[in-house]
């Protein structure tokens, strides 16, 4: 009885919900190109930056979502997380009792959201959520946690057996705030009802529009039955308020893909409608592009292709994860050109965000992808010979129109289907073409003229 109790005063009522907000444009898979998203009716590639991961908690949330549109972006993450220094967390803080009271809401937590989603639709501009920021579960963030029984008046350790102190990483999955699901042989449903209360708090805005991605935890290392039970659960909701379809994915803690904990996402395409792969850009140079488009391959083969995205890309100067500003740029282009659906510079200092220089290199990529028809090319190597690993990527459609990317200095030879084609040079970290040349013959000897990070653009004449 306790539990439906719970439900009783903690379920959501959708009033208000806009359902012109639900006749304006709607991110979907795309039917012609399924690797991609496609928005409004159109084929979609998602190219993105942000300085917090929360942006919506961000005090300058605007101006960064202008310089993002003004750079030819459309893409941000969003965990919904409090943990940094002057975030709100959502529920309500009792001053007379320093406690939370979990059946009431913060409102400049939810406004800050609500004004964010306005932001970002105003400008179509995407965005992923991620539904439980799995860090501000573990260690010093677990103190000051709402959910944590220390810090609310609603429940007690000894009613919900949750820990008041979760000193490890969250890999370790010690904390049972993860474990209170139906399924779960820990089922908690005082803790459960809550969460449902968040989450349905959480739809109430964004299944007013249709520019939203769901990820249901960052780096996640506990049962696949948590993900699986959330997805479902958001997939419900959506259909009973609304007509709009949901997207949802989850994303794995494993750097490596070939983990099979990334296997509950990617053969299952009934449960998580895209894939999130941003764990594989802890990888570099060569191994970075052959362990992403091995992934793609792979989902041809099951016959489960759909979009594999990227929310987060590291590496940055004097960044924890190793790898610098030009990894970073690097593994952004590599992305696009192996066939992921998205990719977006992971905030400062384990990436280089909305900078200049990340705002440089999303111009350039959106330059050098609409130059030719993007969503019909394919990676390949075969046409490149005296290649080194990592010296240059080449991807090419049956138009005889190609992208040739070259992070450094390099030369390698091209094979070239016609005698006449142009050749036009774009300098990623400046977003500025070269004059085009008009070249004759089937072999070239194609060289990067810039020092780092140069895009050849090669099209029949």
């Amino acid at each position: 009885m306790i539990f439906f109790f719970s439900l009783a005063f903690i379920s959501l009522s959708f009033q208000g919900f806009s359902q012109s907000g639900s006749r304006g444009k709607k991110l979907t898979i795309s039917r012609d190109h399924p690797q991609y998203f496609e928005f409004g009716g159109e084929p979609l590639l998602l190219l993105g930056g942000s300085d917090n991961d929360n942006l919506f908690q961000s005090g300058n949330v605007k101006e960064q979502l202008d310089h993002l549109k003004a750079a030819g972006g459309n893409y941000v993450r969003c965990t919904m997380s409090s943990r940094d220094e002057g975030d709100e967390w959502s529920f309500h803080l009792n001053k007379e009792t320093d406690k939370y009271d979990l059946t009431q809401w913060n409102e400049v937590y939810w406004n800050r959201f609500h004004n964010f989603l306005k932001l970002t639709a105003e400008r179509e501009i995407i965005v992923q959520i991620e539904v439980w920021a799995t860090f501000d579960f573990y260690r010093s963030n677990w103190l000051k946690n709402p959910f944590n029984p220390e810090n609310n008046q609603n429940y007690t350790v000894e009613r919900t057996k949750l820990p008041t102190e979760v000193p490890s990483h969250p890999t370790r999955t010690n904390n049972a705030f993860f474990r209170t699901i139906p399924s779960s042989p820990e089922t908690n449903f005082v803790v459960l009802g809550y969460q449902q209360k968040f989450v349905d708090k959480l739809l109430s805005y964004t299944l007013q529009y249709g520019h939203i991605l769901y990820c249901i935890d960052n780096e996640t290392s506990v049962s696949s039955e948590w993900g699986k039970f959330w997805a479902g659960y958001i997939k419900t909701r959506a259909k009973e308020e609304t007509t709009q379809p949901v997207l949802v994915t989850e994303m794995w803690d494993p750097w490596d893909l070939d983990h099979i904990a990334h296997r509950q996402s990617f053969d299952h395409p009934e449960i998580y409608d895209f894939v999130e792969i941003s764990q594989n850009n802890h990888k570099k140079g060569q191994e970075h592009w052959d362990n992403g488009r091995r992934q793609i391959e792979r989902l041809k083969k099951r016959g489960f292709l759909r979009p594999v995205t990227n929310v987060k890309i590291y590496g940055a100067n004097q960044g924890k994860h190793g790898g610098d500003d030009n990894d970073a740029i690097e593994k952004f282009v590599r992305n696009v050109l192996f066939g992921a659906a998205s990719a977006r510079f992971h905030r400062p200092t384990s990436g280089i965000g909305v900078s200049e220089k990340a705002r440089a290199v999303i111009r350039s990529l959106r330059m050098a992808t609409d130059s030719i028809d993007f969503f019909r090319a394919r990676p390949f190597h075969e046409p490149l010979s005296n290649r080194d690993d990592n010296e240059a990527y080449a991807i090419g459609n049956s138009g005889g129109e190609m992208i040739v990317y070259f992070p450094g200095k390099g030369q390698v030879n091209l094979e070239i289907p016609q005698k006449k084609f142009q050749i036009h040079w774009l300098d990623v970290n400046k977003a500025a073409w070269q004059k085009p040349k008009v070249v004759r013959g089937k072999d070239l000897s194609l060289k990067n003229p810039f020092e780092r990070h140069g895009i050849a653009i090669i099209k029949p004449v």
